[in-house]
């Protein structure tokens, strides 16, 4: 080659030579004396060298050999950087003669450079919703070397997201893009790191490398995103307001902010729980604002909304489950869905007054209601359904007993603690024709005065019927029988002083029910009859029924007199009975009690006239001196008040024995006169004495009776109870009396049984009657 070159640079007068690049110091490049012709030994005698130009050549002439070698590092790229082919100009000198030589050195290029990036890290920024195939140019490496050590290709590290386009021209310009093929996604992936390298055309192939750090570019293409879809709050009802329920997160995947999250309630959540929630918009908790009451809702449902700050927002959404747990706080109410009142005394057993409807607001055990009812006779609760009760009849009603009642109804509830009410049902008992009337005593005794007038009022009797209105209206009939008609008719006489009847009170129910009372009427005599003088024994007419109206001496109102006759035998002892006045009265008891006085003559005479006796005895042995004949006036007097009185005169006549017993045979016969003295008085005049003992005797014995039954009536209405017979208020006690016994009697009433203006002695005596004495001895 060498000798190519020498052949080349004789013919054409410049020496060419061609060196690698790199080539070790003392390297020959080639033999320059031979090649320009010069013998050995010449080159160093004509000083063969060569001639600076201006920069360093690294090549130098052997002085001598005369060759041209390598003197120092040979780099191409710093030589001639990219100029190819790198030729160097040299000049030769040599003297004796001078002459000059070019020599020209082609400094051949070995790939000793890398290709080599601007920079080791190029960082980018591609936008999060750039879409694929979006390309992004790239500055390729650079290689010193030319030639094909220049010639570069260029790979990037394996990316599911990025593929490189590398184009070249004829004119050797390439274009370098990293094109995107799928797109990105910040959230998954916010930066990408690829390794570009680049390879020469050398052998061996050298590469370069320059890190791509692509920053992927947020865009709010993510909404919030809660942790859970659905959030479930309990709280107790009456919480205080403020109280935190939940406190809420949202993640946003984005960033700055795009990922910047506010929290508000959904458009669709009523003003309702508007009012009663709130929510922080920055911090997401949720608290009490209103008042939670289970009982008016107890759940919530409220969507809440977290919102983005990007453009546009996004937002995510969840849902909130507020469980509102009861608390006692509700009173059990009762109320009364049906009334059936008044409820008939007859009502059966079971029967149904009242429906009730029992509720709680609350709800498990504090709605949990027990019911009772108080007190708990005669009614009682029956549960029909859940939250019904019935309120029954448990036991048989008396509305005259209880005519109303004031029912109870209680309940109370299972929470902890108990709340109690109670509602009030008054339940009034209507009346039944259930009761008959009755008189408060079975038997009464009732004392009225003869002579009343027709309508009088006898008494009052009552008979009492706890039903009411028309079943406890009551009349009142007197029942037929004895005495109805003495009752109904004129003023009573003494003819009978005792009537018993029966009275009968109907009340005016359906049917009519009845009660009777027993009515024994005692007459109470008045003292409206004076005595009656009886005609001597026999009944003839001259008996001492005679008498006048005119007044005798007598006290008395309403008195009359007589004449009788009797005679009287000489020397009759004293006490010797002469007559006999006999005298009734027609009244009864205390007012037909007579008495018997001597009203003429006065002082000391011969007769006496026996106090309760009538009889006329002597009140001395009768003497001469006495006179013929003797005339005696003798007032006969009840014990009434006014005292009523008749008169008798009695004329005796004194005579001799033999006509005394003469006489009185012949009054005898004829019934003339009344029975003389001592041995003159007959049998018609003892047997007189003896009907009229007899008819006494009867009387005092009906007396007694009366007396009797009268006490035993008093201790009867003393000891039992009774209603009063009349009206009026407070107790009267009537007391009879007289001087021989007393009697009294209480009734219940204001007003006397004894219809009478006069003492109470007037108006029922008992008395023990005074017989006259035996006759004395003549």
């Amino acid at each position: 080659v060498l000798v190519l070159q020498a052949a080349w640079a004789l013919g054409g007068g410049q020496v060419r030579y061609s060196v690698p690049e790199e080539a070790k110091a003392g390297t020959v490049v080639g033999r320059l004396a031979q090649d320009l012709g010069l013998e050995a030994g010449e080159p160093e005698a004509r000083r063969l060298r060569l001639v600076a130009q201006g920069r360093r050549a690294s090549v130098e002439v052997s002085g001598a050999s005369g060759a041209l070698v390598v003197s120092s590092r040979l780099d191409r790229e710093e030589l001639c950087g990219k100029s190819a082919p790198c030729a160097l100009r040299l000049e030769v000198l040599v003297e004796r003669p001078l002459r000059v030589f070019h020599v020209e050195l082609e400094v051949t290029d070995i790939n000793d450079n890398a290709p080599l990036f601007p920079v080791n890290e190029e960082t980018f920024t591609i936008a999060e919703m750039s879409l694929p195939g979006s390309r992004f140019p790239l500055e390729g490496a650079s290689d010193t070397d030319v030639g094909a050590n220049a010639q570069l290709s260029y790979t990037v590290s394996p990316s599911e997201h990025f593929r490189l386009d590398h184009q070249g021209n004829n004119d050797q310009s390439t274009s370098l893009a990293l094109v995107l093929t799928k797109s990105l996604d910040r959230e998954t992936m916010a930066e990408h790191r690829l390794v570009l390298t680049a390879s020469d055309g050398g052998r061996p192939s050298l590469t370069g490398t320059m890190e791509l750090v692509i920053s992927v570019l947020d865009a709010n293409d993510n909404a919030p995103q809660f942790n859970q879809s659905v959030y479930k709050v309990k709280a107790l009802e009456g919480s205080e307001l403020g109280t935190l329920l939940i406190s809420l997160s949202a993640r946003d995947l984005d960033e700055g902010i795009n990922s910047d999250v506010i929290y508000l309630f959904s458009k669709r959540v009523a003003a309702k729980v508007k009012e009663i929630f709130t929510i922080d918009e920055n911090k997401g908790e949720i608290r009490l604002q209103g008042k939670l009451d289970y009982e008016e809702m107890d759940s919530y449902e409220i969507t809440i909304e977290a919102r983005d700050k990007g453009s546009p927002p996004l937002s995510g959404h969840c849902k909130v489950l507020v469980e509102v747990l009861d608390v006692n706080d509700n009173a059990p109410e009762v109320w009364v869905t049906s009334l059936s009142v008044p409820v008939p005394e007859d009502a059966a057993v079971g029967t149904v007054v009242a429906l009730l409807s029992v509720s709680d607001r609350d709800s498990g055990a504090n709605g949990r209601v027990r019911c009772a009812v108080w007190p708990s006779a005669p009614f009682g609760l029956v549960a029909t359904f859940a939250g019904s009760y019935s309120l029954v009849l448990r036991e048989a009603l008396d509305r005259e007993r209880v005519s109303e009642y004031e029912v109870e109804v209680r309940a109370e509830d299972g929470g902890a603690p108990a709340l109690r009410a109670s509602r009030g049902v008054r339940v009034p008992v209507s009346d039944v024709n259930d009761n008959a009337p009755a008189f408060a005593q079975a038997v009464y005794t009732v004392l009225a005065r003869e002579n009343n007038a027709a309508g009088a009022e006898l008494a009052r009797l009552w008979a009492r019927d706890p039903d009411e209105a028309g079943n406890g209206r009551v009349s009142y009939s007197v029942a037929e029988g004895a005495g109805v008609g003495a009752v109904a008719g004129g003023g009573w006489r003494a003819a009978s002083s005792y009537v018993s009847f029966e009275v009968r009170a109907v009340d005016a129910g359906e049917p009519p029910l009845c009660g009777n009372a027993t009515v024994q009427l005692f007459v109470v005599d008045e003292n409206d009859n004076a005595p009656a003088l009886l005609p001597a024994a026999g009944g003839g007419p001259g008996g001492g029924a005679a008498g006048s109206a005119a007044s005798g001496p007598g006290s008395g109102s309403g008195s009359g007199s007589g004449a009788l006759w009797a005679w009287a035998a000489w020397g009759a002892p004293a006490g010797q009975v002469v007559a006999k006045i006999r005298a009734v009265d027609a009244d009864s008891g205390y007012n037909a009690w007579l008495r018997y006085e001597l009203w003429e003559p006065r002082g000391k005479g011969p007769f006496r006239v026996g106090l309760y006796s009538g009889e006329v005895s002597t009140a001395r042995a009768l003497e001469e001196a006495d006179g013929p004949r003797q005339r005696l006036v003798i007032v006969v007097r009840d014990h009434g008040e006014p005292a009523r009185s008749a008169t008798a005169t009695l004329s005796v006549s004194l005579v001799e024995g033999a006509e005394a017993a003469l006489a009185s045979a012949g009054s005898s016969s004829s019934g003339a006169g009344l029975r003389p003295a001592a041995g003159a008085e007959g049998g018609a005049a003892a047997a007189a004495a003896a009907a009229t003992n007899v008819w006494l005797v009867v009387a005092i014995c009906a007396v007694s009776s009366l007396f009797l039954l009268s006490v035993v009536l008093y201790g009867a209405s003393r000891w039992a109870p009774r209603a009063a017979v009349l009206s009026g208020p407070g107790p009267a006690t009537l007391v009879c009396a007289s001087e021989v016994g007393s009697w009294s009697y209480s009734q219940r009433q204001s007003r006397s049984l004894c219809v009478a203006e006069g003492a109470g002695k007037s108006d029922l005596m008992v008395f023990s009657p005074n017989f006259p004495p035996p006759p004395g001895p003549a």
